[in-house]
C-alpha cells in the first residue's frame, strides 16, 4: 500500500534560488534568525549562500535537527558556502524591541557575508528596511528553501554555542540546557538570583525578577 502523503516528508529545496539564478541573479542569500523568544542571550541573526554544486544533504528547519545533526551541518555549510552572521545582545533588544532587533542582526548578517548578494530570501513575513541587496520574504521559508535552512542552522548553532558560553559566567542559571528560554528552572533561577546583563529587561518574566 503506498505511503499517504501526510507520510511523506517534504524537504526545502533549491527552486527558488534556481529560479533566480535563470533570470540571471547571480548570488541568493538566505537568511534566518534564531533567539526571538527566550528571556535572555542575543538574537542571532545568519545569511548564507549556497554553492549550487555542493549543497549538503539533509539541510532542513533547525528545530527539525537533532543537535548532533546541527552541527554536523553547520561544519558543511561553512566548509562549503558563504557564510555571515551577527548577534544583536540584550541591549539592542531592549532599545529596538525583538522584532526590530532581528531585523538590525539581519541587514548585518547579510554584510558580513564575504560575497554581496543580488537576492535575499528572508524567512518570515519581512524584509529589513536597508538591506544591502534586494529582498523576498518567504513565509515559512526554513522548511521551503535550503538557502534559508542553512541560515537557521548556522543562526541556531552560534546561538547555542554563545549560550554555552553564558552558561560558564552564570553556572547556577543553567543557561548551557535551556538556552535562555523561559523553562521552569530558568523561572525558578531568574527569581532566586535576579537578572544578569544577559537577560532582556524589557521582558515581562525579567522586569518581574527585578522588583
Amino acid at each position: 500500500m503506498p505511503p499517504s502523503d501526510s507520510s511523506i516528508a517534504v524537504l526545502p529545496d533549491f527552486s527558488r534560488e534556481a529560479e533566480a539564478h535563470a533570470r540571471g541573479i547571480r548570488h541568493v542569500a538566505g537568511i534566518d534568525e534564531a533567539g526571538r523568544g527566550p528571556l535572555a542571550g542575543p538574537v542571532v541573526a545568519a545569511a548564507v549562500v549556497l554553492d549550487p554544486a555542493r549543497i549538503p544533504d539533509g539541510l532542513d528547519d533547525s528545530k527539525k535537527l537533532t543537535p548532533e545533526r546541527r552541527e554536523a551541518l553547520f561544519a558543511e555549510i561553512c566548509a562549503t558556502g558563504f557564510v555571515g552572521f551577527c548577534a544583536a545582545p540584550p541591549s539592542v533588544i531592549d532599545t529596538l524591541n525583538i522584532r526590530g532587533a532581528t531585523l538590525w542582526a539581519m541587514c548585518r548578517a547579510l554584510e558580513a557575508l564575504p560575497v554581496r548578494p543580488d537576492l535575499a530570501l528572508i524567512d518570515g513575513r519581512d524584509v529589513p528596511e536597508g538591506l544591502a541587496c534586494s529582498g523576498r520574504h518567504v513565509i515559512g521559508g526554513d522548511g521551503l528553501s535550503v538557502s534559508i535552512a542553512a541560515a537557521s542552522i548556522v543562526a541556531k548553532v552560534v546561538r547555542d554555542r554563545m549560550c554555552a558560553i553564558i552558561d560558564c559566567g552564570h553556572p547556577g542559571y543553567g543557561f548551557a540546557r535551556h538556552k535562555g528560554y523561559g523553562t521552569a528552572v530558568h523561572l525558578e533561577a531568574l527569581n532566586t538570583f535576579g537578572p544578569t546583563d544577559h537577560h532582556r529587561q524589557s521582558f515581562a518574566p525579567v522586569m518581574a525578577a527585578r522588583r
